[in-house]
């Protein structure tokens, strides 16, 4: 058992993720993927429960996250055509009568969108980045970004998986056609008039409410960096080489379907890692807490920031291209992470009260 486990530290915190109504039922501490946080939870003296959600049974939930101190969310923004719109509102109301939420679902539209891109592109980790708030800007400015600024990458505010992120790419002498790949598993790249692909975007609007443009990333294929956090400090890394928006090798279409490569995790002090995490920790956590208006008390319990490798530098040192935030469901996470979570948790909680 921990150090810092205490047996008058009593409060209860629930763990939501998306399941049916058989899952709900069956629910213990011990047989879902979340196993490590709960025991971890438990050694640092806090109850913790599984509340399995959805929609069709949304009222008992909510008297569950109720009856609890905190919550703890695990929720994708899109499963199998679901959304987290009502959750999220369901969520909003549980933390007005009491309960802490993490993440609360107005830090994951801060954070854990695309926008929080274009919103910190003046970070140290940005890069050449835009943002269309409406079908009409889209249309009238991305035909020349793509003509003149090279492959861009297409991003919906709110997804995850892939889903509603594209590399397009002009093509010479085509007569205005593109190419674009979608960075779902198994994408093959497609030849199309950009006309039919930004038809192709607009729905992005009436979910996101926006569509971010990013440079494409050369270094792309030399792997994605997960750097994972809890609160404001570094709880782990991640590494992995990816498939997604790099076209499939010639050999044939089995290559298409070509897994991309394990997610090799590391601890918080892997010596390769040691300039992002200064980086993370000193500069750009403090200086994204800042711009989009968040106290550090609200910062996720665990929350991820990928990166892609950008152009090196002038003594040839790695530098590094923020692609996304994972506020909603940060998970598979390194084996260091649930201890961190476990006191992150018990110190908010004490935060607010003594139990």
């Amino acid at each position: 058992m921990d150090a810092d486990n205490s047996s008058s530290f009593r409060q209860s915190v629930a763990i939501v993720w998306r399941g049916d109504a058989a899952a709900r039922k069956d629910a213990t501490p011990e047989n879902n993927r979340f196993v490590r946080v709960f025991e971890a939870l438990a050694s640092s003296g806090i109850n913790a429960q599984p509340a399995v959600y959805d929609e069709s049974f949304s009222d008992a939930v909510r008297e569950q996250l109720l009856a609890v101190d905190g919550v703890l969310v695990w929720v994708d923004p899109i499963h199998q055509g679901k959304t987290r719109a009502a959750l999220d509102q369901m969520l909003r109301e549980v933390a007005m009568q009491g309960p802490w939420i993490s993440a609360h679902p107005d830090v994951i539209l801060k954070m854990g969108v695309k926008d929080v891109l274009y919103r910190t592109r003046h970070l140290g980790w940005g890069a050449d980045t835009h943002r269309y708030d409406s079908a009409g800007a889209f249309r009238s400015e991305l035909p020349s970004r793509v003509r003149m600024a090279g492959p861009r990458v297409i991003k919906q505010n709110r997804g995850n998986g892939g889903q509603g992120v594209w590399k397009v790419e002009a093509l010479a002498d085509s007569g205005g056609q593109v190419e674009v790949l979608h960075a779902l598993r198994g994408s093959q790249p497609e030849r199309i008039s950009l006309d039919d692909f930004m038809d192709r975007c607009e729905p992005y609007f009436g979910w996101g409410g926006c569509i971010i443009d990013q440079a494409f990333q050369p270094r792309l294929p030399e792997g994605m960096i997960r750097c994972y956090m809890s609160g404001g400090k570094v709880s782990g890394f991640g590494h992995q080489r990816i498939k997604a928006l790099v076209p499939p090798p010639p050999e044939g279409p089995e290559s298409a379907e070509a897994q991309p490569g394990p997610r090799i995790m590391y601890g918080p002090d892997f010596e390769s890692f040691q300039a992002l995490r200064t980086l993370m920790e000193n500069q750009w956590t403090p200086q994204m807490i800042g711009t989009l208006e968040i106290d550090e008390a609200s910062l996720p319990v665990i929350w991820d920031a990928d990166f892609l490798y950008g152009p090196r530098d002038a003594s040839g040192a790695d530098t590094y291209v923020l692609c996304e935030i994972n506020v909603s469901s940060c998970f598979a996470i390194p084996d260091d992470a649930p201890k961190t979570i476990a006191r992150t948790v018990r110190g908010r909680l004490s935060s607010r009260g003594d139990p």
